[in-house]
Formats: C-alpha cells, sequence, structure tokens
C-alpha cells in the first residue's frame, strides 16, 4: 500500500507544470481515442468550420450595419457544409398529467397512502410553480470572459467564468457565457460542441470570419467564437497581436447574438480582453433588438489595462475620431477606460478593492477617470464552488474529512511531506504558499525575513512560478534548508489541493490583491490564512482574537517585511496553542464563501441598471 502510494506521489511531481490551466479534477481526462474517432458528427462540424480560414484583410470594409442582415455564406471549402438541422419540435405541447381520482371503491386503510401521495404532488407541483416564477421575472444575461472553466483556465477569471453564471441560473435566470474557441480547449469538451451558425465580423478594413459553436455544462449554455487566425494557437496570452484578437473578440460577442439567437437584458463583461464590448455596443449597435441592452464591465486586475499606441483606433479597432475620446487615455489608447466610458456599471472582484483603486497607488494610472466615474463603480466579493473545492470529497487528497473528523487532516500533512521528502513530526507547525511569484505576490517581503523564517521549527512548502529571481532565490534557500523548505516551480491543481488540506497555514502577503481565491479555498480546507489586508484578502480574512475567540485568520496592515513576520509569529503562537487553534479553524472553515450572497447582489445590480 505505501509503495502505490509512493508512486502515485512521484507521479504528481513528475507531472510538475503540464497542468497549468488545469484546475483539479474538473479537467476532462485525455480520451483514449484520436480526436477523429470522438463524435464524428460534432467532431466533422468543428472541422469543417474551422477549415474556413478567417480573411484576415482581403476583402474591403463593410458597415457595422450589415451584421444584422443574414450571415453571409463562408468560402468554399473541400467539402461543402451542411448545417444539421434540429429535430423539429412537436406541433402541440402534451397535456400536463394529473393525480387521477381516487376510486370510490378504495378500501379505508388506503387513506394514508393517499394523503401521502396527494402531499408529495403538492410539494412538487409548488417546487414546480416556484421554478416557473423564477424563470418569468429573471434576467438574460450573457457573460463574456477570454477565459471559462471548465474549457480553459489561466487563473481566477476562469474560475468566476465558471461559477458565478452558474450561481446565477440557480435564481431563474437565462445565462450564458460566450469564450473564444481557443485551441488548447480539450478535445473531449470539443466533442460535445455543435455548431449553430456563422457570420463575418466587420473589424476596421477587414473582414473576419465567426463561426460559433455551442455547447451545455452544469446546466449553462456556452457559446464558442471560432477563427482560426485569432484562436487556432497554442497560449490565450502573450501574443503579439493580442490588441487586434480581443478587439475582434469584443465585436464578435455583439455580432453573433443574432446567431444565437440571444439579445440578453444584460452583457457581463470582463477585463481587458472584453472591454470594448460596451463600446462597441453603444458606437455600432444601438437599434432593433440591440437598442436596449444595458452592460456591467468587471474589473478583476486593474494592472493589465489593455494599452497601446493611438495608431490602433482607427486601423484596428474602427472607430472614428469623433468616438475615439472613449479610448483615449494618457496618450494612448485604453480597452479598460473605453468599457468605464460605456458600461452602464462597472465592479469590482471586492468592496475593499473598488475603494483602493481610487488611489494612485492602486490604479495604474486611471484614478483620474475612476474618480469621475466613481458613481458607477461598486465592489463585489467573488465566492467559490463549495461543491468542487471540497475536502469531504477531494480526489487529490489522501484522506477526506470535513470538521467533525478534522483529526483524519494529519495524515494529508504527513502525506505531503512524505511526498516532499520533508521530516513530519506532528508538532512542528507547516506553512504553504500556492502563489505567482511576483512583487505583487509580496515575494519581496518573503525574501527579506525567509531565513527568519526558516530559523524557526517549522516546515516550508511553496507552489508557484513566476519571476525568475524569486525562483532562483527559493532553489538556493531550499539548498541550504533541506529539511525545512520545498520550492516546486511551477502549477499542479493535484499538489495545490494537497497543500490545501494538509497545511497548518497559508501565505499570503499580497501588495494589491482584487479579490483572491487560496485564502477562501484554504479556510475551506482548514488551513489558516495569513494574509496582508489588501482589496478581497481584508474583506474575506478577519484577525483572529484570541480573546474572545473570534476570527478566522492573521492579518498585518502595513506592506513591511517585519509586520509579516510579526503575522507569521502570532500565527505560530495559537498553533502552540491547541485550544486557539481548533477555535480558528472552526472559525475559518465555518465561513460562507459560496456564490450564493454573491449571484444575489449582482442580480440586484443587474436590475437597478435594467
Amino acid at each position: 500500500m505505501a509503495n502505490n502510494k509512493n508512486a502515485k506521489n512521484e507521479k504528481v511531481l513528475n507531472n510538475i507544470g503540464k497542468d497549468d490551466t488545469a484546475v483539479k479534477a474538473s479537467s476532462p481526462q485525455k480520451p483514449s481515442a484520436k480526436p477523429k474517432e470522438l463524435a464524428v458528427k460534432n467532431k466533422t462540424d468543428i472541422d469543417t468550420v474551422s477549415a474556413k480560414k478567417a480573411e484576415t484583410a482581403a476583402a474591403a470594409p463593410t458597415k457595422a450595419a450589415s451584421i444584422k442582415a443574414a450571415p453571409s455564406a463562408p468560402q468554399a471549402a473541400a467539402t461543402p457544409i451542411k448545417a444539421t438541422p434540429s429535430a423539429p419540435k412537436a406541433a402541440a405541447t402534451a397535456p400536463i398529467k394529473t393525480l387521477d381520482a381516487p376510486q370510490a371503491a378504495a378500501p379505508q386503510a388506503a387513506a394514508p397512502v393517499k394523503a401521502a401521495t396527494e402531499d408529495k404532488a403538492k410539494e412538487k407541483a409548488n417546487v414546480v410553480q416556484d421554478k416557473t416564477v423564477k424563470e418569468a421575472n429573471g434576467l438574460k444575461i450573457l457573460f463574456a470572459a477570454s477565459e471559462a472553466g471548465p474549457f480553459i483556465r489561466s487563473g481566477g477569471l476562469g474560475d468566476v467564468a465558471a461559477s458565478l453564471p452558474k450561481a446565477l441560473k440557480k435564481n431563474g435566470n437565462d445565462v450564458r457565457v460566450v469564450i473564444p474557441l481557443y485551441l488548447d480547449i480539450d478535445w473531449n469538451l470539443k466533442a460535445k460542441m455543435k455548431y449553430i451558425g456563422s457570420i463575418y465580423v466587420p473589424l476596421s478594413w477587414r473582414r473576419q470570419y465567426c463561426g460559433v459553436f455551442e455547447t451545455e455544462y452544469d446546466g449553462v449554455i456556452y457559446y464558442f467564437i471560432d477563427n482560426e487566425y485569432y484562436f487556432k494557437r497554442n497560449g490565450i496570452y502573450g501574443h503579439f497581436d493580442d490588441a487586434e484578437r480581443f478587439a475582434y473578440f469584443s465585436k464578435a460577442v455583439i455580432a453573433a447574438m443574432s446567431v444565437m439567437n440571444f439579445y440578453p437584458d444584460i452583457l457581463h463583461v470582463n477585463d481587458w480582453q472584453t472591454a470594448l464590448a460596451p463600446v462597441f455596443l453603444d458606437v455600432f449597435y444601438r437599434y432593433g433588438e440591440y437598442k436596449n441592452i444595458k452592460s456591467v464591465f468587471t474589473i478583476h486586475n486593474i494592472e493589465f489595462q489593455g494599452k497601446y499606441g493611438l495608431n490602433i483606433g482607427e486601423d484596428i479597432i474602427g472607430i472614428d475620431k469623433n468616438a475615439q475620446k472613449l479610448i483615449e487615455y494618457d496618450k494612448c489608447v485604453n480597452f479598460m477606460k473605453g468599457a468605464i466610458e460605456a458600461s452602464n456599471a462597472v465592479t469590482t472582484v471586492s468592496e475593499t478593492y473598488a475603494n483602493e483603486i481610487l488611489d494612485p497607488f492602486y490604479s495604474y494610472g486611471l484614478e483620474g477617470i475612476l474618480k469621475s466615474r466613481k458613481y458607477k463603480i461598486s465592489g463585489i466579493i467573488n465566492g467559490i464552488d463549495t461543491d468542487f473545492y471540497n475536502p469531504a470529497t477531494d480526489a487529490s487528497i489522501l484522506k477526506n474529512y470535513t470538521y467533525a473528523t478534522i483529526a483524519d487532516r494529519t495524515e494529508n500533512k504527513q502525506n505531503l511531506l512524505e511526498m516532499l521528502h520533508l521530516p513530519y513530526d506532528e508538532n512542528r507547525p507547516l506553512i504553504g504558499m500556492v502563489t505567482r511569484l511576483t512583487s505583487q505576490k509580496g515575494m519581496d517581503l518573503v525574501s527579506k525575513v525567509a531565513e527568519d523564517i526558516l530559523g524557526k521549527d517549522i516546515s516550508v512548502v511553496i507552489l508557484g512560478k513566476g519571476d525568475w529571481k524569486y525562483e532562483t532565490m527559493l532553489k538556493d534557500l531550499e539548498s541550504y534548508y533541506p529539511n525545512k523548505l520545498r520550492a516546486i516551480i511551477g502549477f499542479s491543481s493535484d499538489i495545490a489541493s494537497k497543500i490545501y488540506g494538509g497545511a497548518d497555514f497559508l501565505l499570503m502577503p499580497s501588495k494589491f490583491e482584487p479579490c483572491g481565491l487560496s485564502q477562501m479555498i484554504a479556510m475551506r480546507y482548514g488551513a489558516i490564512p495569513i494574509v496582508r489586508e489588501a482589496g478581497g484578502l481584508k474583506d474575506t480574512v478577519c484577525a483572529y482574537n484570541h480573546i474572545v475567540g473570534s476570527g478566522n485568520g492573521f492579518t498585518f496592515k502595513s506592506y513591511d517585511a517585519n509586520d509579516m513576520l510579526d503575522a507569521v509569529n502570532r500565527a505560530l503562537d495559537v498553533f502552540y496553542n491547541k485550544a486557539d487553534l481548533k477555535k480558528v479553524i472552526k472559525n475559518a472553515m465555518s465561513s460562507d464563501f459560496s456564490w450564493e450572497e454573491s449571484a444575489r447582489k449582482y442580480e440586484a445590480l443587474y436590475r437597478k441598471i435594467k
């Protein structure tokens, strides 16, 4: 048994870096057959339609109004495309079944059974009625993002795009999600997609092909914008023409509504990659079915704004000089600034962050426009999928547990340390980090006091990748402290779960943190967060007070290495006081970080602007 466990752990370590965009078990297993053997009908749709490569610059520009017309036929391909019509719906709705009237001759002994049956029928009818009322009052919402789990994700945005629409759907809203059809999306997921149509999208002087695919996941409909020229590449971001790629995607989101046959009440866009959609909506599409669409823009990280030279305003984005003031800021074209101007409401992913970005220290130069548009800015904290992040069911940890069986958690700590060839001692605290190795995540603070921390009787496990200087620093420290530190350079969702499920504490000393998900996941798993009071960290982690037994973590305010060290020392003091440790673990694991409350706040915002 031990040999099997060790072999499994070695396999996990050998796979570091091979699942960078995956998150735990939600990533589908690779198909055992080649892609061509999977779901031949749908794969034929994808391959055949993808064969119609995007026209990059050959055609003359067309007016945006032409999008409303029927989609143009794509250029001829080797195999002609034939849309596969859906099966026709029945001409009449089937009658609703009702309970038969009780027979007069029924024996008296059957009365309790009849009453129970009627009660169940009434209960079922009430559930159906509640659902019908919800759906009748529900909103139509199109959620546009550059990534969404489980299809593809690189960070928090992908988690949000997977979880928030599902939570809104549960409240009776018709929520749909649209993302690009990337090459890197797994074939198991692509095989389930259905081609529903295509159009051509004008982008300045270009006329680009736009295929639309559809699938359903967790009850939510997902659309995928297909254009091989822009999206048949490895990786989501970091290409030389990202400005053009995401300007195209933003416009395709609007134009493809005619193919989706879905014109929402609310268009909800996220970060700079979709920030131009509200701009395009206002400049080109305020007519017909588009006339009453309202837009919401969410800032997940203000550091990345989509800033480019002024020349792309006409050449790529394709709006005239009179409208370019929407997207110009500080002598640049700024995609995010355009969304702040054009959207009906702007949100950030925590209340504290909504206030912080008005300060030049956090705004990355956008404080001017943000202060002038403060009236439409609000913060709504992200949640986590508590079904997905669940220590009672997580297959990545050795021993599943709840707070009632918290003693079982020590087996996970021991397994993690053994896997990393670190000595196990139940009385030695283990601090974990799951992070990008950058200054924004506080690695400069860690570098200043790392040896002070490692000088204690302690174990530290760090999982992440990022700046070369921090990667090198950690590996050097590991060589000096081989029995105390493991630095795993890369990312593994499996090891991340093992750290959440085995570490005593999770360190997050971020310079700024719009929301942060790791601290919420850690608390869900009983790992106590040590955080700087910034953004979403401040909104989710309350400092432990040993006098009254309140609080779910340890915090420090100023961005200072010694203040961080003080917070670590306070956490270690509680570790050795088992009564206090039990209280803070209970407080952390009982904290509610589900999406339900956040979804209600978003829905209230949608209704306010509608």
